[in-house]
């Protein structure tokens, strides 16, 4: 499938996304060129596509004016010696056929407006609206025209061409592209640009020339269906040697990336190759597709230079997907979600204890500050002992001495845990760009709101913090046994006590029952305390399986709001960043398929 069977709409669309998506990304040379073809393309694509634009280009003395006035079968351009020569375009329009002898040919005025061509000569045809009648017609002004000037300036009169002259097309005669005065040239590069068909004209001393093919030629790889090389002046050349000349121009333009181009010995002097190279110009003009495949060629060309710039970015999502977990596992120790989940696990054990412990003892635990509470979780300035930043303004005076409380018993890393968030940061896009182009590189740490994340991790574990948890049910139910065991064993001592009372006074103590040979006294005293202190024992083996429950529900709580943080202030934003490189990368390789 050539360049011109492709829909140059699709590439068109495809070349607009990527200019979009790399818009501030890539080289702003780049960037700019991509767009300035980008809106010359779709202007291109607006105007006639009933003409076909070709231009010759060349060097001072290659004879490109005298093989224009040799294709057009007229002295219209006024070839010269000395530099400048060529000084402004001219163009000659030259109308395509009506389908019936009263139908008005279409108007080149726009397209020559947009080629900023103010010389015009209309040649041939039978349109009165377009030549008046089949007469040559100026517009501009007509100095440097040659004989075509005397025509201006008298009633315009019918010029005829050769009768293989093309039709349907707007032959160009620009400034050398070499010319000393720089207005000259710039006009004939903004042309070289717009041109629908390249014709440059070279001759046998100057084809070889460094400054033509690096600044000219080399830029056109993948322009050869849009360029023709004319070896002007071969009859200057015996015949072996126009044959080795053109070779060695096929060899050099190969170099220069255009494997494919037409390359024709002509001779504006005796007319060799004349007819051929007209024959060549009135089949594109025929077929009407110099301007598609012209669009499409610059279309590809700044597709391929963007996704140059872009690079490859095949792995970039997987790249941040594989990263992430990494990211996540950090945070949680910024965030000291470790010391909260032990904090959970030990005051989980202190409560259970507080409940199910055995009553004579269990106050002594109480005595031990609760490790949830001395990292403030549930009160306002959750994790102020945590972090060791300061409480917002706005409540930092009635939170002051209890944060000041908490934190002679708490390590302060407030630096370190800012700290510990810019390494997990750093990594992560270290991690996530590998291989992306600086400039993405750049944007996806831009998009990173470092700043917000250790507030925003605060927010996340208090939110998920066990405070208020409620007590299992077992607890309760235990406590109420260990009082009732414990007034078993207080009932049983007040007994004993009884009867050592009565027995030491003397008296006749009332009958005992017994437990076998064990009297029940003091069954139920030892009894009570053996089953309390087992109990005890048995409801702390059971509590801390339960605070190992406890604290992996509230592990994975507070790293499910890690995650959260970590998706909404790092990853998605990296992500999106490196999804419109990716997304650039592609469009770009649509447009350069």
């Amino acid at each position: 499938m050539s360049p011109a069977d492709v829909d140059p709409a699709s590439r068109l669309l495809a070349l607009e996304q990527a200019v979009a998506l790399a818009a501030g990304r890539v080289d702003p040379q780049v960037e700019s060129s991509a767009a300035e073809v980008l809106g010359r393309a779709r202007e291109r694509l607006a105007l006639s596509g009933e003409y076909t634009v070709v231009a010759l280009a060349g060097a001072t003395g290659s004879g490109k004016s005298s093989l224009f006035n040799a294709l057009v079968g007229a002295e219209i351009a006024r070839p010269g010696v000395t530099r400048p020569t060529t000084g402004r375009p001219l163009a000659v329009v030259l109308p395509p056929p009506g389908p019936v002898t009263t139908a008005p040919a279409p108007s080149p005025d726009g397209l020559l407006d947009w080629l900023e061509v103010r010389d015009r000569v209309v040649v041939g045809g039978e349109s009165p609206d377009v030549a008046g009648a089949g007469v040559v017609r100026a517009r501009g002004r007509t100095g440097g025209l040659g004989s075509l000037g005397t025509l201006v300036r008298r009633r315009p009169r019918a010029v005829d061409g050769p009768p293989d002259l093309p039709t349907g097309a707007v032959l160009l005669d620009l400034p050398d592209h070499d010319s000393v005065v720089a207005e000259h040239r710039a006009v004939a590069e903004r042309l070289y640009a717009r041109a629908d068909l390249l014709v440059w004209v070279v001759d046998p001393q100057k084809y070889a020339d460094a400054a033509l093919h690096v600044r000219y030629l080399r830029p056109m790889a993948g322009h050869a269906a849009v360029l023709l090389l004319a070896l002007n002046q071969v009859d200057r050349l015996t015949p072996r040697e126009v044959t080795e000349v053109v070779a060695d121009v096929r060899r050099i333009a190969a170099q220069d990336g255009l494997r494919d181009v037409t390359v024709l010995p002509v001779s504006a002097v005796t007319g060799e190759g004349v007819d051929a190279l007209r024959e060549h110009l009135a089949e594109a003009a025929r077929r009407r597709r110099a301007a598609t495949q012209r669009v499409v060629a610059d279309v590809r060309a700044a597709g391929a230079a963007l996704r140059e710039a872009c690079g490859s970015a095949q792995d970039a999502s997987s790249a941040g997907d594989r990263a992430a977990p990494r990211l996540v596992d950090a945070l949680e120790v910024a965030a000291g979600v470790p010391l909260v989940v032990d904090a959970t696990r030990r005051s989980t054990v202190r409560q259970a204890r507080a409940v199910t412990g055995w009553p004579v003892t269990r106050w002594v635990g109480r005595l031990r500050a609760d490790p949830l509470r001395r990292l403030g979780l549930g009160r306002p300035p959750a994790l102020d002992a945590l972090t060791g930043r300061a409480t917002p303004a706005t409540s930092r005076a009635s939170h002051e001495e209890e944060a000041a409380s908490r934190r002679s018993s708490m390590p302060r890393p407030a630096t370190t845990a800012g700290a510990q968030v810019s390494i997990a940061v750093r990594d992560f896009l270290d991690a996530a760009t590998t291989g992306a182009p600086d400039a993405w590189t750049l944007a996806a740490r831009a998009a990173v709101a470092r700043d917000a994340i250790p507030d925003a991790l605060d927010r996340a574990v208090v939110a998920s913090a066990p405070a208020g948890a409620r007590d299992p049910r077992w607890w309760r139910a235990v406590g109420v046994v260990q009082w009732v065991l414990l007034a078993v064993a207080v009932a049983g001592a007040v007994w004993l006590a009884a009867l050592a009372g009565l027995a030491y006074l003397q008296l006749p103590a009332p009958p005992t029952p017994t437990w076998g040979e064990v009297p029940w006294p003091t069954v139920l005293t030892v009894g009570g305390l053996l089953l309390g202190v087992l109990l005890a024992l048995v409801s702390r083996v059971l509590a801390g399986v339960g605070a190992r429950r406890r604290a992996a529900r509230v592990r994975r709580r507070l790293r499910a709001g890690v995650e959260d943080v970590a998706r909404d202030l790092v990853v998605r934003p990296v992500t999106d960043e490196l999804g419109a490189w990716a997304a650039c990368a592609a469009a770009a390789q649509r447009a350069a398929a």
